[in-house]
């Protein structure tokens, strides 16, 4: 009986499934569901950036943002070097926290606080992009988009009253983008006197830490003494070029064209120049120039004689140096220098060409004349009664450079601004014009999304041509740095212009 019942049960399981899967093949191909829609495509341009943003949060800033630069090349060499910065960085953490530990456990009654383990793990941070701000003052302004998801162990143990209480770190990350600001760049190593370091996103960070260090507020280490290393002015010297004396001939058909160029060493400033004496050999200048000296004990005055080509590079005929510690202060000193080929002493084929004359007084400032230090990137307050909130946008245009117009070059630039408009000066046939004018915007609150409309356009001053105005290019400046930056300075490549640039100051002013 057990044995029929048994079989009839294996019986009836199979016959049910075969059953269950014809009805549900069955059921499956002849009963489609009626309500179901297509799914709507969108094409990837018709969506914002946010949601973009969303779909793709892995993809790089420098995908993202044009203004971020790819850094793969940083993310290897981290990579590579990732072994050996975790020691050197633990060591130092080791080295650092040591005396700070010392110090501190025994207002606590506690016996010890060590490091049982210490290591950042095995994954280094990356860098998704790096931002570099360019300006034309002494600065350098740097935001990395920092992102880290490390594996570190760090094992802090505490040790008191005969207990014993460990603390670890296994798992950490950081996602951050500071904005590091080295200024003033100066002559002495480092070339920076200080950093400032600030974070740009809250929303990534401890409040806390926002509080402390969250744009415009930073974190300020000092490296060098501004003052001492970034030398001030201290005097002026006055060159005067007198002559030269039977100068080589340079040219096959006639006499050389010379001219004399004189440079100041450890300065940035652009050589001066005399004029050319064409066909002379013998030439007379008698001309004079000022130039800034800012240490005399290491700076010296350079003069190159050259012979003037029309076409091609200028041939030198010869040079040489006079350091100005030769000189005494307030007395003018003539000096008859040899051409030399070079400067080179242990050069036994450095000829000696002719005799070049030059006359040389240093007058250093007095006590009272000296120039005070000042940080160019300082930048006002807004002026009483600005919008609580808000601030004062200004826009200095400062120059352009390769403006050209099709059929007239008159530049001027104009301004579009939330719907209100502003014009420069005009200049009168000028491919490299200048204004140095200053205009002003009250805003109740920060432009954070808007942009700044600057055209460089041209006017004909004749009546009745066919073309009275022309575009000579454009830039849409977001607004959005200024307001973080506080100050930018910046040479801009206009568009629909082949080589134009223009430089525009951009402040944002607040009351506070």
């Amino acid at each position: 009986m057990g044995v029929i019942t048994t079989f009839l049960g294996f019986s009836g399981f199979g016959i049910g499934v075969s059953a269950g899967l014809v009805i549900g093949y069955y059921l499956f191909i002849y009963f489609q569901p009626t309500d179901v829609k297509d799914p709507v495509i969108r094409p990837l341009v018709e969506r914002d950036s946010e949601t973009l943003q969303s779909i793709l949060p892995e993809i790089p800033l420098w995908v993202k943002n044009p203004d971020f630069d790819r850094v793969d090349w940083l993310n290897k060499f981290i990579e590579y070097m990732w072994p050996y910065l975790d020691k050197a960085i633990c060591k130092t953490a080791r080295d650092i926290a040591k005396p700070i530990i010392a110090e501190q456990i025994p207002k606590y009654k506690i016996e010890s606080v060590e490091f049982e383990t210490l290591t950042l793990g095995s994954l280094p941070p990356t860098f998704q992009g790096m931002k570099v701000y360019v300006t034309d003052e002494k600065e350098l302004i740097m935001e990395p988009s920092i992102k880290w998801a490390g594996n570190p162990n760090v094992s802090v143990v505490a040790r008191a009253f005969g207990l014993k209480a460990t603390v670890q770190v296994v798992d950490l990350q950081v996602f951050a983008a500071p904005r590091i600001t080295l200024k003033p760049l100066v002559p002495s190593f480092p070339c920076f006197a200080k950093i400032y370091v600030s974070l740009m996103e809250k929303e990534q960070i401890k409040d806390q830490v926002a509080n402390m260090y969250l744009w415009p507020r930073t974190l300020e280490v000092q490296i060098l003494d501004p003052s001492k290393a970034l030398k001030k002015p201290v005097g002026i010297l006055h060159v005067k070029v007198l002559r030269a004396i039977k100068l080589k001939k340079k040219d096959l058909l006639g006499a050389s064209d010379p001219y004399v160029k004189i440079k100041l060493t450890e300065s940035k400033l652009p050589s001066k120049k005399t004029s050319v004496k064409h066909k002379n050999l013998n030439p007379e200048w008698n001309e004079e120039f000022n130039m800034v000296i800012k240490d005399p004990e290491s700076q010296a005055v350079e003069f190159q004689v050259y012979d003037w080509e029309q076409v091609g590079k200028h041939d030198k005929m010869g040079m040489n140096v006079v350091p100005l510690k030769e000189l005494v202060p307030h007395e003018a000193k003539v000096l008859t220098l040899e051409l030399l080929k070079n400067m080179d002493p242990n050069d036994v084929k450095r000829e000696v060409t002719r005799a070049n004359a030059v006359e040389l007084l240093y007058k250093p400032f007095k006590e009272e004349d000296m120039p005070a230090f000042e940080d160019a990137g300082d930048v006002q307050k807004a002026p009483a009664g600005t919008p609580a909130g808000g601030g004062v946008l200004v826009v200095r245009v400062h120059e352009a450079q390769d403006v050209e117009g099709k059929h007239h070059t008159n530049p001027y630039v104009r301004i579009l601004f939330r719907g209100e408009e502003k014009k420069t000066k005009h200049v009168k046939k000028n491919r490299d014009p200048r204004w140095d004018e200053e205009f002003t915007f009250t805003l109740e609150e920060p432009p954070m999304n808007d942009k700044l409309h600057v055209e460089v356009a041209s006017a004909s001053s004749r009546i009745g041509l066919l073309h009275p105005k022309e575009s000579l290019g454009y830039i849409d400046i977001s607004l959005a740095d200024v307001v973080h930056n506080r100050r930018i300075n910046e040479k801009y490549h206009l568009i629909d212009s082949r080589n134009g640039k223009i430089q525009i100051e951009l402040q944002w002013r607040t009351a506070s």
